[in-house]
């Protein structure tokens, strides 16, 4: 049975203020319905005597995969980047006010 109805996906996109074709939502809702299906598929797999691992980076044999260790590299300074910005205040982007103000 399906748990995502096209009238779910309908309210989510008002939410997100996005316009979607009819052909679209049912699309969509076919597409994140399979998607909640593959979800609890996984989640019926039986991990008895699985350990958890410990860190994201772990691998299931209890070593840490080696990552590169952070280099600082330079980068543009403020002036640099707002060179070619419309607006700037505060050395800062100034972009038009989209949601309600204080």
């Amino acid at each position: 049975m399906s748990e995502i109805s096209r009238d779910d996906v309908a309210h989510l996109a008002r939410l997100a203020r996005l316009t979607l074709t009819e052909q679209e939502l049912t699309e969509y809702a076919t597409q994140i319905d399979g998607i909640v299906e593959h979800v609890a598929a996984i989640g019926k797999v039986d991990t008895t005597g699985v350990k958890p691992l410990s860190h994201p980076t772990q691998n299931v044999d209890g070593d840490v995969s080696v990552m590169r260790d952070d280099v600082v590299i330079p980068s543009l300074t403020a002036q640099q980047a707002l060179d070619q910005a419309p607006e700037q205040a505060e050395q800062r982007f100034q972009v038009p006010q989209i949601l309600g103000g204080e």
